[in-house]
């Protein structure tokens, strides 16, 4: 039994080396970041139009971009942050961006957390817990200070902060240029939620929303856009039949036009095809792939 057993794990394994539709998965998956950003090129341009100051080395407008899931927020963020880090380094202008999502478990529980995970992204540390938080600020107002540098800090998924914990975060953060002798700093912020200023401190709303703009759904046609680059990377040639695209824009678009679930659509069925011994993805491997993506999304609530 056992060695039957071994054999055919051997099988499956063979398979899975051999048998693959894919060239490059990762490119379907949301930590990727392409070269280019289609149907983005107005919102790319207003982001680097404001934060475009930094490279006379002034500090630039806080800025709040809000929009549904998956309408290329947090891609168009870190494409322009990305670009303006490589000018600055020719520029020789002190910069640096950081990035934390506020959504990750243990980062934006309290006001302690946050501070030591931006700590720790600094290369300082505190103990995971045991301090007063007025010297867990100290310590990070010692470490962006210590230079003259330019700080931006992108703070993705903004609104689960003030769910958790109130906006005195929020509120520190935008008047600490005040207690700052060296450094500067900025602050993105993203929400899914369109009326997350609506329901803060005032003056949180007018510090925070210096800039602010809303990234609009993607429709059907721009997801199939989206999809066909991702594609020419993602799968091996011919592997994807016709209609698969269009179908998945179709549910995607229905969705309030969010390209990643567009995109995990089109990843999952390339997997399930991938098992079951397919050597193309056709049009019912997407419904396979959106009935499952349905039933983790209720498992998950």
């Amino acid at each position: 039994m056992v060695e039957f057993m071994a054999v055919e794990l051997k099988d499956i394994f063979n398979s899975a080396i051999n048998n693959s539709l894919f060239n490059n998965k990762s490119v379907l998956q949301a930590r990727y970041t392409p070269e280019s950003i289609p149907h983005r090129d107005e919102q790319i341009k207003s982001i680097a139009s404001i934060l475009a100051s930094i490279l006379r080395g002034d500090r630039p407008s806080n800025l709040f971009i809000y929009g549904k899931t998956g309408t290329g927020k947090t891609l168009s963020t870190q494409y322009v942050s990305n670009e303006l880090k490589k000018k600055a380094e020719e520029l020789d202008v002190n910069l640096r961006f950081e990035y934390l999502n506020c959504k990750l478990k243990k980062v934006a529980d309290t006001e302690y957390r946050i501070l030591a995970a931006l700590i720790g992204q600094l290369g300082g540390s505190v103990p995971a817990t045991g301090l007063p938080t007025d010297q867990v600020w100290s310590t990070f107002i010692k470490l962006i200070d210590s230079e003259k540098k330019l700080f931006v800090f992108i703070f993705d998924e903004l609104d689960q902060v003030v769910k958790k914990m109130s906006d005195n975060f929020l509120y520190s953060m935008t008047r600490l240029n005040q207690e700052l002798v060296n450094a500067q700093i900025s602050i993105i912020g993203i929400s899914n939620d369109v009326t997350f200023l609506d329901n803060i401190d005032p003056r949180v709303r007018s510090s925070l929303g210096e800039e602010e703009f809303v990234f609009p759904p993607y429709n059907a046609i721009q997801l199939q856009d989206i999809l066909n680059s991702r594609c020419k990377e993602a799968f091996k040639k011919g592997v994807v039949s016709v209609g698969v695209v269009a179908k998945c824009a179709a549910y995607a678009a229905r969705e309030h036009g969010d390209a990643r679930r567009a995109l995990d659509l089109l990843r999952i069925a390339g997997e399930i095809s991938e098992r079951d011994g397919e050597k193309k993805i056709s049009e019912e491997y997407i419904d396979l792939a959106n009935m499952k993506m349905e039933r983790d999304k209720i498992l998950d609530i």
